[in-house]
């Protein structure tokens, strides 16, 4: 299958609901599982999937429950997430996978770790976000105003932070890759600024718009499961990971990666002194480097 060649896939979940697959890469290589950032869709970027040509693996993205063409699921915890990655397996015939999370999608990639150790064999974060409500994070420290004030309004005013989210969705929505930059301004560091343009703007909007298409129900739904508990231990996992986070990062602050590998059993950890947070999507062959030397 050529890099450009992405097939598209509904599976249906065991509950009865359906995930939407967006897969490229060999069809009978090993399977490595991408779970995307907040707002997110199944969609992969261009040079992962040429990584995964390259190698001869199966590189696969999903739209998380509510997002693009894959079934709401109100409610739902983090520890859920890894449901939807066996489902994801099976229906790909694999009995052993890699997993890595982006951002929002790092903790999916981590309950995956914890609750699936007989098929996972290693797990990576990307830019992730830590647990909230730690007494040894300072979950805001270094945050861009934006995602702050969104988390804060959350807690202080919950029905008028679902207000905001139908009205930022509505605004994610009529903006075009060129307008990225304004809108994210507070959390795009200078070096973040200096990639936030050609392919990786286009590929950030169209994930956005195609994610956020049927609403903004998996986008709150997300983020009420990152501030809540995420229903497993991190201290249970045993099968590898590694922890990337680059310390120019003001999407989510260094300090959340930090944390997690201090927290994770085992975890390795790359902190980046020269990367911010999307500078990190160039990063993922590395990342692939790791997984699979695992697998």
């Amino acid at each position: 299958m050529s890099e450009a060649a992405l097939e598209t896939t509904l599976i249906t979940t065991p509950d009865g609901g359906t995930l939407c697959l967006e897969s490229g890469g060999d069809p009978a290589g090993r399977v490595v599982v991408v779970c995307n950032g907040t707002p997110n869709s199944r969609h992969l970027f261009t040079p992962w999937v040429a990584d995964a040509d390259r190698r001869g693996v199966r590189l696969v993205g999903y739209d998380r429950p509510g997002y693009g063409r894959s079934t709401p699921q109100p409610g739902h915890t983090v520890a859920d997430g890894a449901a939807d990655v066996r489902a994801i397996a099976e229906s790909l015939g694999a009995d052993r996978v890699v997993v890595w999370g982006i951002s929002g999608g790092g903790p999916y990639a981590l309950a995956c770790a914890a609750l699936l150790p007989d098929l996972v064999s290693a797990a990576a974060t990307v830019g992730s976000i830590a647990p909230y409500g730690m007494t040894d994070l300072d979950y805001f420290g270094g945050m861009g105003d934006l995602n702050r004030d969104d988390i804060e309004l959350y807690f202080s005013d919950p029905a008028a932070a679902r207000e905001k989210s139908a009205e930022d969705r509505e605004e994610f929505l009529a903006a075009g890759p060129e307008d990225i930059g304004t809108s994210l301004a507070s959390l795009v560091s200078p070096v973040d600024g200096a990639v936030l343009s050609g392919d990786v703007a286009q590929w950030l909007s169209d994930s956005v718009h195609d994610g956020l298409a049927p609403g903004d129900q998996g986008w709150w739904d997300d983020g009420v499961a990152h501030l809540s508990p995420w229903g497993f231990d991190l201290d249970a996992i045993e099968v590898p990971v590694k922890v990337y986070h680059g310390r120019h990062d003001r999407f989510v602050p260094v300090s959340h990666g930090e944390w997690l590998a201090r927290h994770v059993r085992g975890a390795e950890a790359d902190i980046s002194e020269r990367d911010g947070h999307l500078t990190l999507v160039h990063r993922i062959p590395e990342v692939h480097d790791w997984l699979l030397a695992r697998s």
